[in-house]
């Protein structure tokens, strides 16, 4: 577990900045529609108006560039609070899982195993702290539409949340997630046991 959890902050270094650039080009088409005039008329002013498609480097550049390091590392908290669990989770759950499936005589599992302990092992996991991928999201949102609730921190963020759409609200996009989270461990999960890495490196291949 102690592993997992330090497996899950070392991650998060990495891929906080990266979800922070998703959120936002995601979340670019939907501030522009809310803040859009109600006419639906065409014209060569409203042509002109459009702003330019945004991209992942122009968005780093500038958020980089107003916000500093913290900017880019907007929600980190959060993302900590949900990676390190997650990896505390999953790591331990699947050695087990995957160890059902040996059997006598063989150092490892079938690779159809591996990779049903690892759609299993992150299907759980990934359910468990997606609160805190709600918490996440929200808080790494940059614009907002007039009237759209702000917020403060962890705390804050996931106390609003309870107040005004209920405990149901932190499950929200839970099987979506599922959906991404599970295949994608399972085959890395396969390959790694199918021993690719070893292969590649020219290696001995260890087994536990």
């Amino acid at each position: 577990m102690l592993a997992g959890g330090g497996a899950g902050l070392c991650q998060m270094i990495v891929t906080s900045p990266m979800e922070m650039l998703k959120i936002t080009l995601q979340d670019a088409g939907r501030i522009r529609g809310l803040s859009a005039a109600p006419s639906r008329a065409f014209s060569a002013v409203a042509m002109a108006a459009t702003p330019q498609r945004m991209s992942a480097l122009r968005i780093a550049y500038d958020l980089f560039r107003t916000k500093g390091l913290s900017g880019v590392y907007r929600g980190a908290g959060a993302t900590l609070l949900r990676d390190i669990p997650f990896s505390m989770i999953y790591f331990p759950l699947f050695a087990h899982l995957n160890h059902l499936g040996k059997s006598e005589g063989s150092p490892t599992s079938p690779f159809y195993w591996s990779f049903s302990s690892g759609c299993l092992a992150g299907c759980i996991s990934s359910v468990m702290v997606n609160p805190m991928d709600v918490v996440k999201t929200r808080i790494q949102v940059l614009k907002r539409a007039q009237g759209e609730q702000t917020y403060n921190g962890v705390v804050d963020c996931a106390r609003k949340i309870w107040v005004a759409e209920g405990p149901s609200a932190f499950m929200k996009g839970a099987w979506c997630r599922v959906l991404v989270i599970a295949p994608l461990f399972g085959i890395a999960q396969m390959v790694y046991y199918f021993g690719v890495g070893e292969y590649v490196l020219g290696i001995e291949r260890q087994y536990y």
